[in-house]
């Protein structure tokens, strides 16, 4: 069960991080296509490649037959920088 539970909360925040970076988009956009508003629009959906990347490839280990390998901490500190990255970005977009 602990398997499946970790799965779900990858989807979940897989989702989080695609509505962030979609309202991030948004944002940036919101005062017409400027450089810089393309420039952080670029950056926000770069970030959001990169941790959904990560999140789908722990997502697949975590739906074989078999326990998953642990996460390596490379993986881990991608998925964090990129979260992070992507919140500072949507913070920034916003104020």
């Amino acid at each position: 069960m602990q398997p499946e539970r970790t799965r779900l909360a990858w989807r979940r925040t897989t989702l989080t991080a695609t509505v962030v970076a979609v309202l991030a988009g948004k944002s940036a956009l919101r005062d017409g296509p400027g450089a810089t508003a393309f420039l952080m629009c670029a950056l926000c959906c770069g970030l959001w490649l990169g941790f959904l990347t990560v999140a789908h490839r722990r997502i697949g280990a975590l739906s074989g037959p078999v326990p998953p390998a642990a996460f390596t901490p490379r993986h881990a500190s991608t998925a964090a920088l990129c979260t992070i990255a992507l919140a500072a970005c949507a913070t920034a977009l916003v104020l």
